[in-house]
């Protein structure tokens, strides 16, 4: 099959595409090496000054182009500066992109095909020698989660967060056992339709989540996963309670407070709690709930914790730590964490 020779006002696109696909800090081209795949792979044959000039034209152009420099003496024995080893010096280096690419394999709430899409995509960032090195990531396992609306109602999010109006949604609270979602129904049967305040997006434990309020009841902060709602819609004609009208929020809204004290994303009220910890643990606490926890020292084996959190939340991580602390207070979690350890205990 034979082709048609690009136009030469192609030509500087298509040294632009071999730089991108070929070039980096350590595969460095020379102007015969571009020219060898220009005629290669674009069926143009150009001499090294039209190359050369090309290349310039790039730099005018805006694109950081690094290249080296050398001088020597021509046939009329007057001196030459020779360019050479020319790269593209990208946005992204492999190492940034090579975590932006973990850091999405990782996440629990993007669904199976968009997350290869966006891969895809990231790895067009970079070039030929990069892709080679990342073709594990095409064998990832399928993942539960598959609301393909997803990037959709963060788009909603988004917009109604910066408009401060509310949105609507469904919200599927289980799976049944063929693993189809199930929406949440009210106490009379029908799926439940949430009208919420929305005041931010927030990425943990390898999930996405909105922190927000409800209409009909604004006094407490709820946390939502971002994956599992459905349906949503932005209510144009309703805007949000103001955040210093939320009994929870009359200081402002402090993220990395939030956060750290709703570790699993319960919401509900924080509560100050007091335990005992091994110290071999210190930096387990700190990963948790951050540098607001307050330390004593006990003995050389133990410390006292004082930490704000849900307690909800603080009777799930007593349960995962329960080998490494005691809670001490308040006493009604004291007796949860008791409770649900002996439940625990008798079925083993």
């Amino acid at each position: 099959m034979n082709y048609a020779t690009p136009p030469k006002k192609m030509l500087i696109l298509n040294i632009l595409d071999i730089l991108r696909k070929y070039s980096d800090e350590n595969h460095r081209l020379s102007a015969k090496d571009i020219g060898e795949r220009l005629e290669r792979e674009y069926s143009q044959k150009v001499d090294r000054k039209a190359i050369k000039r090309n290349l310039m034209n790039l730099i005018d152009f805006g694109y950081q182009l690094e290249f080296s420099e050398s001088i020597r003496i021509n046939k009329s024995g007057e001196e030459e500066i020779i360019t050479s080893d020319w790269y593209l010096v990208r946005d992204f280096t492999d190492a940034e992109l090579r975590l932006l690419i973990d850091s999405l394999l990782f996440s629990k709430h993007i669904p199976y095909n968009q997350c290869k899409e966006l891969i895809e995509k990231l790895e067009g960032l970079s070039n030929t020698y990069f892709k080679a090195k990342v073709k594990h990531i095409r064998t990832m396992p399928e993942k539960l989660s598959e609301n393909k609306a997803l990037f959709y109602t963060i788009e909603i999010l988004d917009d109604a967060i910066e408009k401060k109006k509310r949105v609507q949604f469904h919200y599927i609270s289980d799976y049944g056992i063929d693993k189809k979602p199930l929406l949440h129904k009210n106490q009379d049967g029908k799926v439940t339709t949430y009208k919420v305040n929305p005041y931010q997006m927030a990425a943990t434990n390898g999930r996405y989540y909105l922190i927000c309020t409800h209409k009909y009841y604004p006094e407490a902060v709820s946390n939502y996963r971002i994956d599992r709602i459905v349906d949503i819609k932005l209510l144009d004609d309703e805007p949000i309670t103001p955040v210093k009208e939320v009994p929870a929020l009359k200081n402002g809204f402090d993220l990395p407070k939030h956060m750290a004290e709703n570790i699993y994303m319960f919401g509900g009220e924080s509560v100050w709690v007091k335990f005992r910890a091994k110290r071999y643990i210190i930096k387990d606490i700190l990963d948790w709930f951050g540098y607001d926890a307050r330390f004593t020292g006990e003995d050389d084996e133990n410390i006292i914790v004082d930490v704000k959190v849900s307690e909800q939340a603080m009777l799930y991580w007593s349960l995962q730590y329960g080998e490494h602390i005691e809670v001490l207070s308040p006493e009604s979690l004291r007796d949860r964490v008791g409770k649900a350890a002996k439940s625990i205990a008798e079925k083993y």
